[in-house]
């Protein structure tokens, strides 16, 4: 099952490695030995993703206090 995240937050951000705008693409989260495919901006260059806050510190969080309370 794979997750969509809103992106429009990261829409004009650009890679401080590369330097290149960063594009919606599927990513693999892993997450106590368990991957989810989510879509996530990231670099079509080297690969690196940006996990918008609101992502990392709200559905990510609940996540993975669900997980661990199991």
């Amino acid at each position: 099952m794979s997750h969509r995240v809103d992106i429009r937050e990261a829409a004009d951000w650009t890679c401080g490695k590369c330097g290149v705008p960063l594009e919606s693409g599927t990513v693999e989260v892993v997450y106590m030995g368990t991957k989810y495919p989510v879509e996530l901006p990231r670099c079509p260059c080297c690969g690196i993703v940006f996990i918008p806050e609101q992502l990392a510190l709200g559905k990510m969080a609940q996540i993975e206090q669900l997980l661990e309370d199991k």
